[in-house]
């Protein structure tokens, strides 16, 4: 990548050196280092020019680890343990009105969430047996599939993050970067090389991408978190309009296949879809291309408001002409290549699951634990069945699932028939496959409610109530209003938060968002005005919904396009 002569001069450690002394009074914009901008202008940067994130871990394992949760630093402990994977879980028996009143120190409980990176869902039947003993032997069992393909600890004493640490690097896995405002875990589509339709494998570029940027000073003090995408399927299996940046595997008419390049998408409280800069990018190209965008990012990225700091309000407020510009002229040394856009994807589904045939013959089985819940012994399991089968390969989704891949024909059915009665539904209802939650109330220090209970127990009361009911149909359940589990781009997004009973008491509940989606259709839900739903009432009100979209619906109507054009009244 050029070198760009207007960066910001960075120390070893990637953070700003000082600039120059400002006059008193002079507007410090929006606190851009490529705009002169370099004296921290809220508690968060401040920490992170202080320290770079990435040397809390010398700390943690020498005084931290020793000492216990109480030696701390509470700068490390809220801001640059992130770096390394690791966030304090919500005290036990916080209800969730005191969420936004009480201190951080009164919600952090003494044990960690750790999440354990694994770029583009890659897993050998190795690593994933050594995170499930780590689950059982140091997280109470716990292990939580995300909807970025990580698998996440909860229960994790200070005192033995060096060993578990030491186990997960033994095997290829680390927590680098996990978390914190860095370039976070590479989404990546988990058939990548081995389906039958697909474009171009995008493992290479995954890979480069993670060599050189992952773990680098000179990229480990960002504005905010950045999230990445590379996938190569027609079924756009990524969740690309949502990230940071993403390559999209398209056809050029005229250099063949390579990548679209998209920027700039996010949800959270003000959220936004990703926009194609027009550019396609052949596969060699990738990880320059990353570099410019993320330095761009890191450069010019918004630091003086928290909430604004995120690369979309950047991308919104330059628009695609001039962040293709720029990152041409500044970051790259040359233009990019005109190409197309993605098409539309032919399925609805994209998570992989059921029994599809790879292009060398064999098999990939994907199936569907409950809202990503699973538990150290299963996973541990689910390698030694992998195994048994002939795979060395599994891999994650970007929906909360799970892939075995590699099967032989005749092993197929075997495998499906374990995993079945390990209650991973190979074939699972339109609720099991399409329901998706976040962490909640049980372990996250943001959530106003419960999700993950809440969500297994939602899919076993709408099986029961509609059993034949079986189009695609996603339900996305959030503890608060950061979206986490996406809830503006689902069929049904369920916003926790606290509402008011017919008895007039404060309970759980969740304002409803209806018809977004990815891929087909893209766009944010629907609100309808003041409807909000209690937890006690949500199996009524989803039965009561999907009976009138039944009713309703054209031929081939998706719940999406239905309820973009259904009465308010026959959506409450």
């Amino acid at each position: 990548m050029a070198a760009n002569p207007e960066r910001p001069q960075t120390s070893a450690q990637g953070a700003p050196t000082a600039a120059p002394r400002r006059k008193a009074g002079r507007h410090r914009g929006e606190g851009q280092w490529a705009m002169g901008h370099r004296t921290p202008l809220n508690g968060n940067e401040q920490v992170k020019k202080d320290d770079n994130g990435l040397n809390v871990r010398t700390r943690i394992e020498t005084i931290y680890a020793r000492a216990g949760f109480d030696a701390i630093d509470p700068a490390d402990l809220r801001g640059r343990m992130r770096w390394w994977g690791l966030y304090t879980q919500r005290k036990p028996g916080i209800d969730g009105g005191k969420t936004a009143v009480l201190a951080p120190e009164e919600l952090d409980d003494s044990y960690f969430m750790m999440r354990v990176r694994i770029d583009g869902g890659r897993l050998t039947t190795d690593q994933l047996r050594v995170i499930g003993e780590i689950s059982q032997e140091f997280a109470r069992g716990t292990a939580d599939i995300t909807d970025r393909q990580n698998i996440q600890f909860h229960w994790i004493r200070i005192e033995d993050v060096p060993e578990i640490w030491r186990r997960l690097e033994a095997v290829g896995l680390s927590s680098t970067e996990a978390c914190g405002d860095t370039p976070r875990t590479i989404l990546g589509s988990p058939v990548a090389g081995i389906a039958e339709d697909e474009i171009i494998d995008g493992s290479w570029a995954i890979d480069e991408i993670h060599r050189r940027y992952i773990g680098d000073p000179a990229y480990s003090n960002l504005p905010r978190k950045f999230k990445t995408a590379v996938s190569g399927s027609p079924l756009l299996d990524v969740v690309h309009e949502i990230n940071d940046v993403a390559f999209v595997g398209v056809r050029h008419p005229e250099h063949g296949p390579g990548f679209d390049l998209w920027v700039g998408g996010g949800l959270s409280t003000n959220p936004k879809l990703g926009v194609r800069l027009g550019a396609w990018v052949p596969l060699e190209e990738v990880p320059d291309v990353f570099g410019g965008v993320i330095s761009i990012f890191r450069d010019y990225g918004y630091r003086r408001l928290r909430n604004r700091a995120r690369m979309k309000y950047l991308l919104a407020d330059w628009g695609a002409e001039k962040f293709r510009q720029v990152l041409e002229d500044e970051y790259l040394g040359r233009k990019l290549t005109d190409g197309p856009a993605p098409d539309e994807p032919a399925e609805r589904w994209r998570d992989h699951v059921g029994v599809h045939r790879q292009r060398d013959g064999r098999y990939y089985v994907g199936f569907a634990p409950r809202v990503g819940r699973v538990d150290g012994a299963t996973l541990t399991k689910i390698a030694e069945l992998a195994t048994e089968h002939g795979s060395g390969r599994v891999r994650t989704t970007a929906e909360q699932k799970m892939i075995v891949l590699d099967v032989a024909q005749d092993r197929v059915e075997s495998l499906v028939a374990a995993l079945e009665a390990l209650e991973l539904q190979v074939k699972p209802s339109t609720f099991r496959r399409g329901t998706m939650a976040c962490t909640g109330i049980e372990f996250c220090k943001l959530a106003i409610v419960e999700t993950k209970a809440r969500g297994a127990a939602l899919i076993d009361e709408l099986e029961r109530r509609m059993p034949d009911f079986d189009e695609p149909l996603t339900i996305n359940i959030n503890g608060c209003p950061n979206a986490c589990a996406r809830i503006q781009v689902a069929d049904i997004g369920l916003k926790g938060q606290l509402v008011t009973d017919g008895d007039g008491q404060q309970v759980e509940g969740y304002q409803v968002h209806l018809g977004g989606a990815l891929g087909l259709d893209a766009g944010f839900g629907r609100k309808v005005r003041g409807l909000k739903v209690t937890s006690a009432e949500l199996p009524d009100y989803i039965e009561r919904l999907l009976t009138r979209f039944q009713e309703q619906r054209t031929e081939g109507e998706r719940f999406a396009q239905w309820a973009a054009r259904a009465a308010e009244g026959d959506l409450s």
